[in-house]
């Protein structure tokens, strides 16, 4: 048991039997009264956010969560499956856990796998991945400096918006979060 006052973004609280990670925290000290935590969680398992408060020095329990790097090896049906890059050890995240990381994950790509007592709750992505264009329209000659976008597809099927000059063939980076081009990239 810790107190409320040691809450951090990204800390994983055990509340009510569920998991729940820190968004955002304020420790707000009023002119009357006692000091207490604002806080915004999110549910690990199925993504709801909440505001809570609680007091100051009230106990809560932190989970132990364990982060580590892990390389995505390949599909087996709902499950995808990682590699651990310290003992070399291989687990299956099901399909549900890996959301829309899924549309960023090639082979031999490195991410970040947390497990709560060997149960992988969520993956983290690094915040940009380059990937090769498979599919584009031609872009319209004369409508370079206009900013329109077009649909293109990368390796892994997944569908980004990108400016009208991008060929098809060509490397861009993309950020994960929100799967927005970022430029292109020149080996």
């Amino acid at each position: 048991m810790a107190s409320s006052n040691d809450i951090k973004n990204g800390a994983v609280l055990e509340l009510d039997g569920q998991l729940w990670t820190t968004l955002e925290f304020q420790h707000v000290k009023p002119g009357k009264g006692g000091a207490f935590i604002r806080t915004k969680l999110k549910n690990v398992t199925s993504g709801k956010v909440v505001d809570r408060t609680f007091n100051a020095g009230a106990k809560v329990d932190f989970a132990v969560v364990d982060r580590s790097n892990y390389q995505f090896l390949y599909v087996d049906g709902d499950e995808y499956v990682f590699m651990d890059l310290r003992d070399f050890d291989q687990i299956g995240v099901p399909a549900g856990v890996v959301g829309d990381a899924a549309n960023f994950l090639m082979e031999n790509q490195e991410v970040t796998v947390a497990l709560h007592e060997g149960t992988p709750l969520y993956i983290e992505m690094p915040p940009s991945v380059v990937m090769e264009i498979t599919y584009t329209e031609p872009g319209l000659q004369g409508d370079r400096s206009s900013g329109a976008t077009k649909s293109a597809t990368v390796e892994t099927g997944h569908e980004v918006q990108v400016p009208l000059f991008v060929e098809q063939g060509t490397r861009i980076k993309i950020d994960t979060r929100n799967s927005e081009y970022l430029g292109r990239v020149t080996d």
